[in-house]
């Protein structure tokens, strides 16, 4: 009885209809994530392959904005939504609907990419200003370093040395002992890994920092005092970890990083435990802390490990994938207004929340959602996509059946 309740529970969540004429078609729960991520991504690649994004984004700013140059909100937006976007163009193409939509993105991507360096487009970036800039710097780094061979290799000559010269050029940005030093570390390994010049001491400081920052079950503090908020899933884990991974590992193979990849990553599968319990009964998770507007990339480091293959033992992909997809169906319901007029993001957690921003909150910013669509990256036959879903952690805790005990993780 109690399995047929989680059962009904699940139904209700997870199945959706659309209608087929006279028939009712239940909608995959990838072509769920598709559809939203291509809803996402469509409004700043599209025009932005044309030269036009900062002639047609709707910006919008929240009401303690600090009046930073405006122009930051392209690079956000745009930097923050190829890391979450990357893996899934690293796919190869296929026929399929979701094949075309894949192919359309990576072509307005890689067209995009080129104008955003190029000093002659419209939409040449703001690089040269604003501490900011190194941030989304980062993010657009780390979606190079995610899919390097879709993302780079296919750039003419002349574009990457343009990128190499705006990274280079942000070692004007002297980063705050904050989980900033991973945005210096991840810009620097680009570099290294495209053979240009890198500053080796701030890659090594922001390792060093980080593991020191280490505060136990799973948490690192951000800087010396601890805050509790969703840094270490919008920054700290993912960053640390895909850092980690590129000295330590061939062709580079910096000495005294053996053995703390493995460290990194059960640390982060602990704290991806805790996240799968912050997932309500109902499809929603706490809203708590600075920056809440993110929206899923406070989910980031459960999508990065269910795309790694990497989830914790405790933790099936099918019960991960059910999770996700109930919060963002919750979360996304067209009942609120999480989209403005335009198609762009609007400022707030779910739908339209402008007082829950900081004094750096643009709608641009809000693209680091796309963190949540890392599985995309999965090819549709993957088991994390064809698994049954099953109940998450606390649908089984709030239903009256066995739920597994969580224990604080020791090293």
């Amino acid at each position: 009885m109690k399995k047929l309740l989680i059962a009904g529970l699940l139904a209700c969540l997870l199945a959706p209809v659309t209608l087929s004429g006279a028939k009712k078609t239940v909608e995959s729960d990838r072509m769920y994530w598709c559809r939203l991520m291509y809803r996402m991504a469509k409004p700043i690649l599209e025009p932005m392959s044309e030269g036009r994004l900062q002639a047609d984004m709707m910006v919008e700013v929240g009401p303690t904005w600090d009046h930073r140059n405006i122009k930051v909100a392209y690079l956000e937006a745009f930097g923050r939504l190829m890391d979450g976007l990357a893996p899934w163009l690293a796919l190869p193409d296929d026929d399929t609907e979701e094949g075309q939509m894949r192919r359309q993105l990576r072509q307005w991507a890689l067209k995009s990419l080129a104008n955003a360096v190029d000093p002659a487009s419209p939409d040449y970036l703001l690089w040269r200003e604003e501490g900011q800039t190194l941030v989304d710097a980062a993010f657009l780094a780390e979606g190079f370093l995610r899919a390097y061979d879709a993302l780079w290799v296919p750039l003419d000559d002349l574009t990457k040395s343009r990128y190499i010269e705006e990274f280079t050029q942000l070692w004007r940005v002297d980063p705050p002992y904050t989980n900033w030093l991973l945005f210096s570390a991840t810009t620097e390994l680009m570099l290294l890994k495209a053979g240009a010049p890198c500053d080796r001491f701030r890659i090594n400081t922001a390792l060093r920092k980080i593991d020191e920052w280490y505060v136990g079950d799973g948490w690192y503090s951000d800087g010396q005092q601890f805050a509790f908020d969703y840094y270490n899933s919008y920054v700290i884990q993912p960053m640390y970890l895909e850092c980690l991974e590129t000295v330590a590992r061939p062709p580079f193979s910096w000495s005294g990083y053996r053995g703390k990849t493995d460290v990194a990553l059960r640390r982060m599968q602990k704290y991806a435990i805790i996240l799968e319990r912050f997932i309500s009964p109902e499809g929603t998770f706490p809203a708590f802390g600075r920056s809440i507007p993110y929206r899923m990339a406070a989910m980031q480091p459960l999508a990065m490990l269910a795309w790694r293959r990497q989830l914790p033992a405790e933790l099936s992909g099918g019960q991960v994938r059910a999770a996700l997809t109930a919060v963002m169906k919750r979360m996304f319901d067209d009942k609120y207004e999480n989209f403005n007029e335009k198609d762009y993001l609007t400022l707030g957690f779910v739908g339209r929340q402008p007082g829950v921003t900081d004094s750096y909150t643009n709608n641009g910013s809000l693209y680091l959602t796309s963190l949540v669509f890392l599985p995309l990256g999965l090819p549709a036959d993957d088991p994390f996509w064809t698994s049954e879903p099953e109940p998450w952690t606390q649908q089984k805790a709030w239903s009256g059946v066995e739920f597994p005990k969580d224990h604080a993780y020791r090293e």
